[in-house]
């Protein structure tokens, strides 16, 4: 079985007619903006095994992420999660429905998404590497070296140790 994409608009029509929208992204991501009557959960539990219950039988189920790629190479772990149901990908994820002008839930109080956390801190990083290797000593070009062999090794690995402190932080913990 394969899962066909649906546009923003053919999903929020589908969510009219009884379809559900869920959002694989992580709880924090959610929480900080979704769309109007999804659920959430999470891609790291359904890869667990986890089985998404009550999921209406007669109706599909529309999985989304934040641009589309989690859905799309997640795609037979999703069907596996939501069976007997029959399953969509919203094409684009939640950047293409805002994209359709479709309305969101927002919630800025809470964190910034850890990936964004991490370009931002490896960047400011990077910036104050080379600015002080110019301006004060050249030994601070090695921070900007550091950061970047460590970007590179989070990319090939798969595993960030900056994005494993920054979720520690107590700005990244999930609030009830």
């Amino acid at each position: 079985m394969t899962a066909r994409t649906v546009s923003p608009s053919e999903a929020q029509e589908l969510m009219k007619n009884g379809s559900t929208l869920v959002d694989i992204r992580e709880p924090a991501e959610f929480l900080r903006e979704h769309v109007p009557g999804a659920i959430t959960f999470p891609l790291s539990d359904i890869l667990l095994g986890k089985k998404i219950k009550d999921l209406p039988v007669n109706h599909p189920v529309i999985f989304y992420c934040l641009a589309g790629s989690r859905t799309a190479q997640n795609e037979d772990v999703l069907i596996r999660a939501a069976d007997p149901s029959a399953v969509l990908l919203l094409s684009g994820g939640i950047n293409a429905w805002k994209s359709a002008n479709l309305p969101t839930i927002e919630d800025k109080k809470f964190p910034l998404p850890i990936m964004r956390q991490v370009q931002i801190i490896a960047g400011i990083l990077i910036l104050a590497g080379v600015v002080m290797g110019y301006a004060i000593d050249q030994s601070f070009f090695l921070l900007s070296g550091f950061i970047g062999a460590g970007l590179l090794f989070a990319g090939v690995s798969g595993w960030c140790g900056m994005a494993v402190l920054l979720s520690k932080m107590p700005w990244n913990k999930v609030r009830n």
